[in-house]
């Protein structure tokens, strides 16, 4: 069979009759692609991928529904940190301008407060560390009870690799969803990171798991890994279960090791946005850093109907991003609700 759009003209068809029963199977069970299809989908010629962004896109409507899920995030501890990820450019490792840079409570509060008006129902605490020490622990312990005494959002954090105490400590803040992300497939991760190993964050992954709060996994797509790589990568991902899965783009750092890496092709991007979905029909797939600069205008649309349901809104931790009312305005254009916060409850 072949899965055509219905605005796209007759060359919207996936050609490959196996493909598209795998990628009708996903709508009909709900159950994600193979590793070998989600490569097919990666490597879909041009004239097909349309009709791969609209499969997508019914594949999300049907599983996960047509609300989009908004969220801000705000770095409490930013530069410094001693891990080497050359894409980061707040590694204290590389010549990169980032400088370490502590939020106090206040600053927390206000930033929580600008996020819910935007009308996000997530606010994510995040640090550039390896793992959080007791002043950090400390310091979020404080900063979760001023947010949920101010602010009616729900808290989610991002302090790099846990204990088991510290993941235990986690859950009796109250923090909702725990950020860490994998950042690329496992073959290709020593390439970019050897500070540490992909294990490492997957143990951390498991724990948080455990524990009860939500998984959100994720990563960077144009470090350099192939396009074989990008396909282990989702099926890596998807076997983890996550909750929700960050979809960033690399923007080349100065000063990084990656800082003259090229951007990811915008056809590319929405190649991956489509097999990522459907390798995670049921997943939160949230657009992330990059997207401005690999995506522009028109691209983010067709990411948001092509799988995306879910965003960033506002700036990035060190770098900017599309004002949050712009991309308020867009989901009101596509007639997609903000997911409500009794619904991320």
């Amino acid at each position: 069979m072949s899965i055509t759009t219905p605005d796209a003209g007759p060359t919207a068809t996936l050609s490959d009759p196996a493909l598209a029963d795998a990628v009708a199977s996903v709508l009909d069970t709900g159950v994600g692609l193979a590793e070998p299809d989600i490569l097919a989908v990666l490597r879909l010629p041009d004239d097909e991928l349309p009709a791969a962004l609209e499969a997508a896109h019914r594949v999300r409507v049907r599983w996960c529904g047509p609300e989009v899920e908004v969220e801000g995030i705000v770095s409490v501890k930013t530069g410094g940190c001693p891990e080497d990820c050359h894409f980061c450019s707040q590694s204290g490792l590389f010549t990169s301008p980032v400088r370490a840079v502590w939020l106090d409570i206040p600053a927390l509060v206000e930033a929580a407060r600008q996020t819910a008006a935007t009308g996000a129902t997530e606010f994510c605490i995040v640090a550039a560390v390896r793992g959080p020490d007791r002043r950090l622990m400390d310091q979020m312990r404080e900063g979760v009870k001023a947010i949920r005494a101010a602010v009616d959002i729900q808290i989610a954090a991002s302090l790099g690799m846990l204990s088991q105490d510290q993941v235990n400590e986690l859950v009796e803040m109250g923090v909702h969803r725990y950020n860490h992300n994998l950042e690329t497939a496992r073959s290709f991760f020593p390439n970019v990171v050897t500070t540490h190993s992909w294990e490492e964050r997957f143990d951390t992954l498991r724990m948080v798991r455990e524990s009860g709060m939500e998984v959100c996994c994720g990563g960077i797509l144009g470090l350099g890994e192939t396009v074989t790589q990008r396909a282990e990568f989702a099926a890596q991902l998807a076997s983890l279960q996550p909750d929700e899965v960050p979809l960033n783009f690399l923007n080349p750092r100065p000063g990084t090791p990656l800082g003259d890496a090229d951007p990811v092709n915008a056809k590319d991007a929405l190649r991956a946005i489509a097999a990522f979905r459907l390798a995670l029909p049921k997943t939160i797939l949230r657009y992330a850093g990059g997207r401005e600069i690999t995506l522009g205008d028109l691209g983010t649309r067709d990411g948001l109907l092509g799988g995306i349901n879910a965003m960033i809104v506002g700036n990035y931790l060190t770098t900017l991003g599309r004002a949050p009312g712009t991309d308020l305005q867009l989901l009101d254009e596509l007639k997609m609700p903000v997911k409500a916060l009794s619904a991320t409850l």
